[in-house]
Parts: structure tokens; C-alpha cells; sequence
């Protein structure tokens, strides 16, 4: 198989896999405090029918990720985790792999996306807002930290709606 060229500054969204995982658990290292995903986790996930692993490769590294979730009685994905390594932010990674995962809930025939954020978390709320996303609950004592979590809802509607 011939190696891709790859243009300085590319980005390519693929789906997650085994070899990624260690450098899925350096971003998780770099990206969060508390409630990290372990190469465990990361292993479970890859392996679950009903989750999809978007991850975006940047300049040939792994930059970035997407981990969604299908649950079968569910009409809503969930957006289990997303993140992107903090050494290339301003690349637009985080848009491109919510969009991403928005479209995959949609072709799964889903509702809407829901996902959780912390009420600080000031960057990620404000991609969300800019996506449509709403508040739909504040769950107390969420995180292992102790801390609250925002719950938050998009409904895609009847069509792909800019999904």
C-alpha cells in the first residue's frame, strides 16, 4: 500500500485504533485534570460495537479525538469525550471532529447529541454554543473531583441540519 502525501499543516479525521492508544493517553494527560480515559478504557471502547472513535491525525500525529457513543435503547448519541492535544489548538480540530461525530449520530439515525462539560470549562462551552448545543440539566457531584457537570442537548431535527 503506498503512503499517503500529505500536505505541511493536513489533517485527516479516521477512525481510532489499537496503536493510537498511547498517544490517545498522552493527550488525555495533557487535555485533563481529573476524569481521564485510560489505555484501558481506550482498548474497551475500541473493541464495543455502538462506539465510534474519531480521531484527528495532524502532520502525522495523533492530535486529536471524538469518542461517541450509541446506546441501543437511545435516541440521543452521546458525546462521551472529546479532545485535542493542547500543542495545536487554533487548528480548528475540536470543530472538526464535533462535526464529525454530529454526522455519524446521524447517519446512526439519531435524535440529537447529548454530552457532559464542566460549568469552567469555558472553551468547550463555547464550541458547543456555537454548534447549538443547550443546557439541559446541572448534575451535582459529577466528576470524580467532586465537581458539577453541565448536561448538555442538540436535537438534529428532520434533516441533516447542518450536520
Amino acid at each position: 500500500m503506498k503512503a499517503a502525501l500529505r500536505a505541511p499543516g493536513s489533517v485527516v479525521l479516521r477512525p481510532g485504533r489499537p496503536a493510537d492508544i498511547a498517544a490517545l493517553c498522552a493527550i488525555e494527560d495533557r487535555a485533563f485534570t481529573h476524569d481521564r480515559l485510560s489505555a484501558r478504557s481506550f482498548a474497551r471502547f475500541l473493541r464495543s460495537p455502538g462506539r465510534l472513535l474519531i480521531v484527528a491525525d495532524a502532520d502525522g500525529a495523533v492530535s486529536g479525538y471524538a469518542l461517541t457513543l450509541f446506546r441501543k435503547r437511545s435516541r440521543f448519541a452521546r458525546l462521551y469525550s472529546l479532545a485535542v492535544d493542547p500543542t495545536v489548538r487554533r487548528r480548528k480540530l475540536g470543530t472538526r471532529l464535533l462535526r464529525a461525530a454530529e454526522a455519524a449520530a446521524f447517519r446512526n439515525q439519531r435524535k440529537g447529541m447529548r454530552l457532559e462539560v464542566k460549568p469552567g470549562n469555558r472553551r468547550a462551552l463555547s464550541l458547543y454554543r456555537r454548534f447549538g448545543y443547550r443546557i439541559l440539566a446541572e448534575l451535582d457531584g459529577y466528576y470524580s473531583d467532586g465537581r458539577k457537570a453541565l448536561r448538555l442537548q442538540k436535537a438534529f431535527g428532520g434533516s441533516n441540519n447542518g450536520v
